[in-house]
Order: C-alpha cells, then structure tokens, then sequence
C-alpha cells in the first residue's frame, strides 16, 4: 500500500484573516472598532459627493456609492495594517528572539537574514543576528550591550575574514541607549544601508556567509515569548 502523501497546509481564507488582523491590531487599539466603519462611510460620503459636483443622473449616484464603499475599505484595511505593525512592534520590543524576527521576516528581497542567531550567551540569552544584502552585512546585538560585544566582535572578525574584508560590516544595537536602534527602526535602518554590491556579489556572499551556519543549528534559540507567535497576519 503506497504511503500517504501529507497534504499541502491550507491557507486562511481572505474574511478569515481580516479577521485575525482585526483582533490582533484592536487588542492595542481598542478604538479601531467604531473609526473603520466611520472611515468607510467617509469614503461614501467621498463618492456622493463626486456624484453631486458632477451632476450624475440617478444611476451616477450608484455607481460613485460603490466606489466610495471601496475607497472606504481600501483605506480602512491600510490604516489597519500600519497599526498592526505598529502593535507588533509594541510587543516584541524587549523580548528575546525579537531582532531575529525583524531580522528574519521585515528586510524584503534584498537582503537575506534568518530568525536563527548566529551567536548566542546560554546564560543571559543575549543574541546576535546576521543579515547580509545589497548594503554589505549587518551584525545585529540583542541584549546587554556590554555582555554581547565579545561575541559581535568574533563575529565581526570571522565575516571579515570570509569576505577578505571587500564589503562592509555594519553593527547595530537594539534597544533604548544613546547609540541603541529601536526596534521599531531596526528594518528600515538596515534598509537605508548604502547598496555597495550588485545582485551577482550578493549571491556570492550570502552562500559564503551561509557557510558559517555548519554548527549554528544546535545553538538554543533565545527562551521569551516567540515572536512569531505576535505577528501581525497580514490580508493576502
């Protein structure tokens, strides 16, 4: 008898992840309920009132209704994305793991990072993750600051070793100091990195810098409440 074949995971279907947005981003904004229904009605407003300086016939006020409800709805499920960012934010600040979930899921296509450290302390969970992308490699320390330097300088030092020091090696800090990034600003700092390789040297450095990761799986992922766990679900 030939072995099942596991089926594909279903994905949630488009009402059901508005949902789950919604939930997720009121829980921080408790009046997000009553001003979405009053931004769509705005958008209808909106739309009669194209309607009326125009002078559409009857059917024209239909027509301009429709496109106000959808006005409406489009800038409804746009405010309520940026808050749920916003709120995601607020809850992995200060939670271990939460640099690797920026790191790992918020860069886009040009750059590539993982969720997984590249050094982490045992003792006081204090982590380092790495991203490497059109900006050259970045080094990001999550904790102590003066606890992590001794592993962000090791891993400085093996990065520049591995590239014979031809890209830069940027280091950020997450957190609330003077010179800290909060975490808020971790993805679009790096993002704003000056593009000093092309998309060719890019495929060359992430599978040298990926060649480090031979006896980095075994390292314990920083215990708190995971991040993934607090992402805002995004409408498909």
């Amino acid at each position: 008898m030939a072995p099942r074949t596991s089926e594909p995971e279903k994905r949630p279907g488009f009402f059901r992840t508005i949902k789950s947005l919604f939930t997720f981003t009121r829980e921080a904004y408790p009046w997000l309920a009553w001003v979405l229904p009053l931004i769509v009605v705005a958008g209808i407003g909106v739309g009669i009132g194209i309607a009326l300086l125009t002078g559409q016939p009857w059917w024209g006020y239909i027509i301009w209704g429709i496109f106000g409800i959808m006005l409406g709805f489009i800038a409804s499920m746009l405010l309520m994305n940026r808050l749920a960012t916003k709120a995601m934010y607020r809850r992995i600040d200060g939670m271990p793991g939460g640099a690797g979930h920026v790191v790992g899921n918020m860069l886009g296509r040009r750059w590539r990072g993982e969720e997984m450290p590249v050094a982490v302390n045992p003792k006081t969970q204090d982590a380092v993750y790495r991203a490497v992308g059109r900006g050259g490699v970045v080094l990001v320390g999550e904790g102590s600051r003066k606890q992590i330097e001794k592993l962000v300088k090791k891993e400085k030092t093996t990065v520049l070793r591995i590239t014979h020091g031809a890209v830069p090696v940027t280091v950020l800090h997450v957190g609330h100091g003077e010179d800290d990034v909060r975490i808020s600003q971790l993805a679009r700092t790096i993002k704003k990195l000056p593009k000093v390789v092309d998309r060719a040297g890019m495929t060359q450095l992430v599978a040298r810098t990926e060649s480090l990761q031979h006896g980095v799986a075994s390292l314990p992922i920083p215990k708190g409440i995971d991040p993934t766990r607090v992402r805002a679900p995004k409408p498909r």
